[in-house]
């Protein structure tokens, strides 16, 4: 039997080991190319819809009839209103957040309040943070999310119409002085105690936080007989809030969709002011500094299934 030539059996075998390396190395990159690929399906699989980037991301509201829907704390609106940037006796702060939207009993509220509190001498309402277009989880609020939530300075707007850079860039001024807890006589006055009741004494409030250092202010002047009981309740003594109040709602009447908050308890609630006074002076004291945990996303199904429809909604 004739051998092959030595030349011919070292071509076959060099092309023969050439097509098993390649082979090979084209099957090592199709294998590591399904596992990258597999990688980025589990890392998106678990990556969650943060509800917080889907709400803000509408500037507009829901095209909806008006409904606050579920809580304060997890929900949204629905068919909300604009606050305008100005109106006679009150000027809408850091416009560029576009959180000046709410209910339109929200709106109402303000206006009538703006326009109370103008009268009893107080120059003219600096309203902060109500609500996105459709409401929803925030990143900076635990609440605020149904449309019933506004924030308001506690100080009075200057006797300008502010530029749009001041309303960006002037801070509202803290009333408490920060080593006592206690009030800053050289900054609260009369006027400002005139203002946090009128804005306590509109039966659709719910609750308004205030630093605890105001209702014991306002505590000290009630009235006998319990005359003042009603709106004086309404004061929630709460920590951070030393430069504006917070305002909350009832749920409009006949707005099913909505869920109230547990009513305070019955009196005025000025027996419970000492104990947050202490509260608020321990925290005022306190040489540790407080560390701001990374917030964990918002699954958009924690929230009410309504509040997908009002995401989803036109425009």
């Amino acid at each position: 039997m004739c051998e092959p030539p030595r030349k011919f059996i070292f071509v076959a075998a060099g092309a023969f080991l050439l097509v098993a390396i390649l082979g090979g190395t084209s099957g090592l990159a199709n294998a590591d190319q399904q596992a990258q690929r597999h990688l980025v399906q589990r890392s998106r699989a678990k990556k969650p819809e943060d509800a917080r980037q889907l709400f803000s991301a509408k500037q507009s509201p829901a095209d909806l009839p008006g409904s606050s829907i579920g809580t304060y704390f997890n929900g949204c609106v629905a068919g909300a209103r604009e606050l305008p940037a100005s109106g006679a006796h009150w000027q809408v702060m850091r416009l560029s957040r576009n959180r000046n939207w709410g209910h339109p009993s929200l709106i109402d509220y303000i206006e009538s309040l703006a326009d109370r509190a103008y009268k009893d001498g107080w120059n003219g309402v600096l309203i902060g943070d109500m609500s996105m277009p459709r409401g929803g989880p925030t990143l900076d609020h635990a609440s605020h999310q149904s449309g019933l939530d506004v924030d308001i300075w506690l100080t009075p707007a200057p006797d300008h119409d502010l530029t749009g850079e001041e309303r960006e860039t002037m801070g509202a001024v803290s009333i408490v002085d920060r080593e006592t807890a206690e009030l800053d006589p050289s900054l609260w006055t009369q006027k400002h105690a005139d203002f946090v009741r009128d804005a306590a004494q509109d039966p659709n409030v719910a609750r308004i936080f205030v630093a605890p250092a105001i209702k014991q202010y306002l505590c000290k002047g009630k009235g006998r007989h319990g005359a003042d009981s009603a709106w004086l309740r309404r004061l929630q003594p709460y920590w951070g809030h030393d430069n504006h109040i917070h305002v909350r709602l009832l749920c409009a009447k006949g707005d099913k969709s909505c869920r109230n908050q547990a009513q305070p308890a019955a009196g005025d609630g000025c027996g419970e002011v000492a104990g947050w006074m202490r509260i608020v002076k321990k925290r005022s004291n306190s040489s540790k500094p407080s560390v701001a945990k990374a917030p964990s996303p918002i699954s958009l199904s924690r929230l009410p299934d309504r509040c997908r429809k009002v995401l989803e909604a036109s425009p």
